[in-house]
């Protein structure tokens, strides 16, 4: 962590305190300073007491001398995690500690005040120090003292910083929307808030600002931003929380290109804050080009490894279940693993679960040997000109290894870009340290509910279709593509955002498409249809997950890592014990009783 963010003087400083603790440096030698921060650990080495002192900027080391028997007396029952005030004089360290910033110098204490004890801790406050997640999450206000707890605070109050300035700087307004406000559907579950006053009635936490910001532009607003908190009551897992926060922008008088660039800027700002360069513009893919090459709507470019179609090079071939696949109605996808032939069956074997795992069939492989020859499952059954037209169409060399999905298109892509991602790991293409960003376009309008087969909302009902497809919204919705848009890095969706509808009657339309009547159209969004009705600007505009951008940033895989006071799985606060019963009073005032299930 850098000192430079802790400046002296500043009102964050006190009276207590003249030094934060890890910007002591041997400049400051024969100086007198006051520290203040919490015991990392006390020594006693027979005479001479040496305490390391911590707070957020990082670690000073400071000695008790025995002939100062007040301040040794004062250290006698200090132990970790005591909040304590040192003042004392600054010298060069006989044995320095090059691993440690403050190594150079120690504070030699002249007064040592203890101002507030601490029982023995759960858990010892380090990076390296064995403890479960629960335990953490239990003591948090122990487990955020952390040093790399205390540097992703910082980092995430950079970020957010250094993105509302380049967002107010490029001309957008920071406009605050409710907290509570109406139920509307936007694929996930609300977080329901009874009201008092208006028994028998509920607000809605928000999904997102996505209403709100829309009549924002109606409003002549332009271009607004909010870093939003918003609430979805989903099943959790790492990269999903039921409180989150993203950061929102709409824009007037617009087109696709014009949200990039914006967004692109706030994205250039945020990294920035956390010590990495990235330059747009970002490249661009539609929906299609990215679920055809990389079996995925999120594509992780830092590596190659794309899936090919194999289908009409291999229609009519001698093994029936690569030869009948085009009769079936079935794909053939593929990718090249370069110098795959290494691996060893039980690895194959394991790629092949990992891709049944993720909905295919079954794998089928072959190995490329230094020979020039072929060996695998399907070998015996193609012909040798098969078997190198086949390689010659992946870019196969000796040592490679080919593998194969054979199913309907979507499961196919789908299992082997899951694989190709499993690959990426396997093989260590996908450092952490490098981004690759990347705008994918033109998604469907709306997704098949796989059990009941209904249409909904690929995105949410605000999306503009795309001006091609209109016609097909009365004869196949299906096949509609939206105007809309994600931004994706390293295999991460970062955002979604589209050109929104700002015509009544292809809003109208679409809800009819969700087979929404015009009655349940009216009650859900009424006010927002009739505002479509005032001189509503062409806008669009995109939201962007703060959280994951922060996760990625700091090379982490879990949410819960970058985030204060995170939930767990089960949507609890273990700290808080939340959330918890109520009294008979409350809900009584509320006008409702609790019906348990199961």
């Amino acid at each position: 962590m850098s000192p430079q963010s802790l400046p002296n003087g500043s009102p964050l400083m006190g009276t207590l305190r003249t030094a934060w603790c890890g910007e002591l440096r041997s400049d400051h030698v024969d100086t007198t300073v006051a520290l203040c921060g919490w015991v990392d650990r006390r020594r006693d080495l027979g005479g001479l007491v040496f305490v390391d002192l911590r707070d957020r900027s990082g670690l000073a080391q400071v000695v008790v001398e025995p002939e100062n028997a007040e301040v040794m007396e004062a250290t006698r029952e200090v132990r970790a995690e005591f909040a304590v005030r040192v003042v004392g004089r600054i010298v060069a360290r006989e044995k320095p500690n090059a691993d440690l910033p403050t190594g150079q110098v120690e504070i030699r204490a002249e007064s040592f005040e203890v101002l507030s004890s601490s029982k023995v801790p759960p858990f010892v406050v380090a990076d390296d120090a064995p403890a479960s997640e629960e335990l953490r999450l239990k003591y948090r206000y122990l487990d955020l003292r952390r040093p790399s707890m205390q540097e992703m605070l910082t980092l995430r109050s950079r970020a957010v910083m250094a993105g509302r300035v380049a967002l107010a700087d490029a001309g957008l307004l920071e406009v605050e929307t409710p907290i509570l406000f109406k139920s509307t559907p936007e694929g996930a579950r609300d977080y329901l808030v009874p009201s008092r006053v208006n028994n028998g009635n509920f607000y809605a936490l928000p999904q997102s600002p996505q209403v709100l910001k829309q009549v924002l532009m109606i409003s002549g607003c332009d271009g607004y931003f909010q870093i939003a908190r918003c609430f979805r009551d989903e099943d959790l897992r790492a990269n999903r929380q039921p409180e989150f926060t993203q950061m929102d922008l709409e824009i007037s008088f617009c087109k696709e290109e014009d949200v990039f660039r914006v967004a692109e800027r706030f994205v250039q700002a945020v990294w920035a804050a956390g010590g990495h360069e990235v330059t747009p513009p970002f490249q661009e893919m539609t929906w299609e080009e990215a679920m055809e090459k990389y079996g995925s709507d999120k594509p992780d470019l830092r590596f190659g490894m794309e899936l090919q179609d194999l289908t009409e090079q291999l229609a009519g071939v001698g093994f029936g279940v690569l030869g009948e696949a085009k009769s079936r109605g079935d794909v053939i996808k593929a990718i090249r693993v370069e110098g795959g032939a290494r691996f060893s069956r039980k690895q194959v074997d394991a790629f092949t679960d990992k891709a049944k795992a993720a909905g295919a069939g079954g794998l089928l492989w072959i190995k490329c040997a230094e020979d020039g020859s072929y060996s695998g499952p399907p070998v015996k059954h193609l012909e040798e000109d098969q078997l190198s037209g086949l390689a010659e169409t992946l870019g196969a060399a000796a040592g490679d290894l080919l593998l194969m999905v054979v199913g309907p298109k979507k499961k196919a892509r789908t299992a082997l870009g899951t694989l190709r991602v499993h690959l990426g790991d396997e093989l260590d293409l996908r450092p952490k340290d490098r981004f690759v960003f990347t705008w994918i376009r033109e998604f469907p309008l709306f997704e098949e509910d796989e059990k009941t087969g209904a249409l909904a909302a690929a995105h949410h009902p605000f999306c503009m279709p795309h001006p091609d497809d209109v016609e097909l919204m009365k004869t196949d919705p299906a096949k509609v593509r939206a105007l809309s848009y994600d931004l994706a890095c390293n295999g991460e969706e970062l955002g979604s955002g589209s050109i929104r509808i700002h015509r009544q009657d292809i809003q109208a339309q679409v809800f009819d498409g969700l087979g929404l009547t015009r009655e349940q159209a009216q009650q859900k969004f009424g006010f927002f249809l009739e505002a479509l009705e005032h001189g509503a600007p062409p806008h669009a505009g995109i939201a962007l997950g703060l959280d994951r951008l922060i996760m990625l940033i700091a090379g982490r895989d879990n949410l819960r890592d970058v985030i204060a006071f995170p939930k767990t799985a089960s949507a609890t606060d273990l700290m808080a014990e939340c959330p918890s019963e109520v009294t008979t009073e409350q809900l009584d005032e509320l006008g409702i009783a609790v019906k348990k299930q199961g």
